[in-house]
Order: C-alpha cells, then structure tokens, then sequence
C-alpha cells in the first residue's frame, strides 16, 4: 500500500507531519509491518525528532544554518553550483548529510515512535515549496 504526502513549506525549517501518516497508517489498517517514508527531492531531508519543545527545532535549523552557510558566505565561495540562488548548493549538502528516507515500525496497527518522537521534513531552501513524501507499508 502506497500514499503520497504533499507538504507546503515556507522556507527553512523542521515541518512536523506525524499526525497525517499516523492517521494514513490507522486507516490502512495494517496490525504489523514497515513503514517506510521518502522524499522525492534533493533540496530537503527527513528526520524523526523531539516534538514536545520547539527549541529543538530552531537549535537544529541554526546549527546547519551555521554549518553548511550560504554560497554569499566568503566561507562557501568554493562552490560553484549557484543558478538557483545562494540556497541551493547548501540545500543539496544539507540533504548529503541528513536521511531522504525513513523506516518506522507498525505495531498494533500504530507507528511505533516513542514518546516525544515526530517525524518533520527538513526544508533547506529559503523560499516556500511544494515536497512530496512518498509512504509504503510493507507487512
């Protein structure tokens, strides 16, 4: 079984959509299996994170903002992959080091997170975007 998942951004950040692949995944009706998740982008990453304190968010969006600056940066002056804007080639190493692809147990016909667990996508561009996250359920 397959869904896509269509999340609108608004520039750089952490998007939490656990709620709508909990509820795909309730629907499904699947008591065991594998869930699997992947974005179909090279610009944006998928992570299962802390969602209770939004701090957590903000600290990781900082410090890859630090370490992987813009191409305006005189640090990133190297790079020469800038015809989409100074976002783009940073946006590609973002994604090089985070996961594109996630893997979560089903059980008891729910995800198996843990408690303060939420599963975000990982815009790295600036400006808002249309990502799509594709979900399969293998049992």
């Amino acid at each position: 079984m397959q869904h896509r998942f269509e999340i609108t951004t608004q520039g750089q950040g952490l998007y939490e959509f656990t709620r709508p692949v909990k509820d795909w995944v309730a629907r499904y009706g699947a008591d065991a299996g594998l869930l699997t998740l992947f974005v179909q982008h090279t610009s944006c990453s998928l992570l299962i994170q802390e969602n209770a304190d939004p701090e957590v968010q903000t600290d990781l969006r900082n410090y890859f903002s630090r370490l992987v600056p813009p191409t305006t940066d005189p640090s990133m002056s190297y790079l020469t992959h800038t015809y989409e804007g100074p976002d783009d080639m940073p946006a590609h190493i973002k994604a090089a080091m985070m996961p594109v692809s996630l893997s979560i147990p089903v059980s008891g016909g729910r995800l198996a997170l843990g408690t303060w667990q939420g599963i975000y996508l990982f815009e790295h561009r600036d400006h808002p975007q249309s990502r799509r996250v594709i979900a399969h359920i293998s049992v």
